[in-house]
């Protein structure tokens, strides 16, 4: 069996028609939701696009495996999804982004070139790269960067878009007039962007994918299919610009009571330029359609991919996964982008379609139980035929939910966010070791903890789903936030970094060097089995005189 582990960058869990969106229709996603298991409480554990995909890669939480922000380098040795899949026979292959920065210091450090093939999976996040391509190909001040000359920008040039940068003056990019009206301003949005359809990021990447299925292949492999898209700028070529119009748009979710003695990290996102843009209404009705003419493009294409596997023969024998790396608030309680706790930004959207008939019991179904991202790292190593190594892998595998069994399960799910890099760290003051925040959500109640010396948040979500009313402002409360503090505090005392032994090779440790004859401590030998004194008793072989 095969892995399509398809990615969509910063897509929320409630734009799919199967998650009961009102006017965006899905039919590709739904189709896989029919075919397979959605998870309808699926949280990250970072909302934020290098942290959280490094989750994904690992297995592991934010804080074992250190990559808590973009551009952190994941470090050498840190095993991935390549290192676990390879040892069971299955090849890992990227298609598109990661947002993963090499560990070059911790590379140079032992000698591993990154034109070698270790040195090259180092580099590229633990996968063979079949297209890496991570978008965001801006213009600055700098001049254009484009350390690694992307492939999709390349790709335009040949297509004949003339420009040293054809991702930022067409891709992402409309016409007002005969001025460039760029994707990074808002009031743009409803433009379509200047380029062929066939020839945006999206359709792109799925030819690249529709290629790599179509080659031989020695081995089964996982594909990590990573699309920027619906990731800003939010503009989308025709026709898919005019879909969707300000009627669409729904109410934003946020309430005043929010902005009434905010905790300060709260606060402080209020304030900042995304969030003080998403705030305007204007800008949600140009930018929600937008969004929403992506997530449809997706869809679109998602379903070219899934008609080619039937054409093929290979739907009925790969396992398909749909994720993100996060949510996006889209003005919903003064926010804009992702960063913090609430459910626009930490939850997404995870539907998984197992071929093999072990998984017959569970399709079409909707699983509710508390997955965690890094759960799909050990999905994969059970589904390769593997026994998770769970001293490195912290998730847990949901092939037991896939099978339609009910496991014993986890009682909470676990988010952290590293802001230290941020303008708001700087504008609390913090030093950045105390720009950290911690989630602990049990289902119903969510806390959120922040260093730095500030008071907790604490949300009922039975009581109030929209999660505008924060308990933690009272002392009512305190027994449900002392529970939750408890569950972080075990969680923190996790066995997270002895990776280089499992439990079962601790327990065939256990007596190793008493057989090997090291025995210190014994009072007169009756401690231990005789077998074991053998060769210390008997006849001295001479006996020492002094001189």
């Amino acid at each position: 069996m095969n892995i399509l582990f398809i990615m969509y960058d910063q897509l929320r869990f409630d734009y799919l028609s199967c998650a009961g969106h009102p006017h965006l229709h899905t039919p590709n996603f739904d189709r896989v939701a029919a075919m397979g298991v959605r998870f309808s409480n699926a949280y990250v554990q970072s909302p934020v696009c290098g942290g959280s995909r490094m989750c994904f890669y690992t297995g592991r939480y934010a804080s074992s495996h250190g990559a808590q922000w973009n551009g952190f380098p994941l470090r050498v040795g840190e095993q991935t999804l390549g290192d676990h899949l390879r040892r069971e026979g299955m090849d890992c292959w990227l298609i598109g982004k990661t947002h993963m920065k090499a560990d070059a210091e911790g590379m140079a450090r032992l000698g591993l070139s990154a034109d070698s093939m270790i040195g090259a999976r180092q580099a590229e996040c633990g996968f063979d790269a079949w297209v890496r391509d991570d978008g965001l190909w801006g213009y600055g001040p700098d001049g254009f960067y484009d350390e690694k000359r992307s492939p999709y920008n390349e790709y335009l040039k040949s297509k004949g878009y003339e420009s040293e940068n054809p991702w930022a003056d067409f891709a992402n990019s409309g016409v007002e007039g005969d001025e460039i009206a760029s994707g990074w301003i808002f009031r743009n949005a409803d433009k379509a962007a200047n380029i062929r359809e066939e020839d945006s990021e999206t359709p792109w990447l799925t030819t690249k994918t529709i290629e790599f299925t179509e080659q031989e292949h020695a081995r089964p492999w996982l594909a990590h299919v990573s699309f920027i898209k619906p990731h800003w700028p939010y503009i989308v070529p025709a026709p898919y610009h005019d879909m969707y119009g300000a009627n669409h748009v729904p109410a934003a979710v946020r309430h005043d009571v929010e902005r009434e003695d905010a905790h300060p990290v709260f606060g402080a996102y209020q304030g900042n330029k995304i969030a003080q843009a998403f705030q305007r209404d204007e800008v949600r009705q140009k930018v929600i359609p937008a969004y929403m003419g992506l997530i449809k493009q997706c869809d679109d294409q998602l379903g070219r991919l899934l008609d080619q596997l039937e054409a093929t023969d290979q739907l009925s024998s790969t396992m398909i996964v749909l994720t993100s790396d996060h949510g996006d608030y889209l003005g919903d309680h003064w926010l804009g982008e992702k960063d913090l706790f609430h459910e626009p930004s930490v939850k997404v959207p995870m539907i998984i379609y197992d071929p093999r008939a072990q998984a017959d019991a569970s399709r079409g179904s909707t699983c509710d139980a508390l997955v965690e991202s890094i759960d799909l790292a050990a999905t994969f190593v059970e589904a390769a035929g593997g026994k998770v190594p769970d001293h490195i892998i912290e998730g847990r595998s949901l092939m037991p939910w896939l099978r339609g069994e009910t496991p014993d399960w986890r009682e909470y799910a676990i988010s952290e966010f590293d802001y230290s890099a941020t303008p708001q760290a700087v504008k609390l003051g913090l030093e950045p070791r105390d720009a950290r925040l911690f989630m602990v959500f049990d289902g119903r109640f969510k806390l959120m903890h922040a260093e730095g010396g500030f008071r907790p948040m604490l949300f009922d979500l039975a009581e109030d789903p929209e999660e505008f009313h924060d308990l933690a402002k009272g002392d009512a409360h305190e027994a449900e936030i002392d529970r939750l503090y408890d569950h972080l505090a075990e969680w923190g005392r996790r066995m997270s970094q002895r990776v280089t032994r499992s439990d079962d090779d601790i327990r065939a440790m256990r007596g190793r060097s008493l057989r090997r004859g090291i025995l210190p401590f014994l009072a007169d030998g009756t401690e231990v089995d005789e077998e074991l004194l053998s060769k210390y008793r008997g006849k001295a072989k001479q006996r020492y005189t002094p001189q």
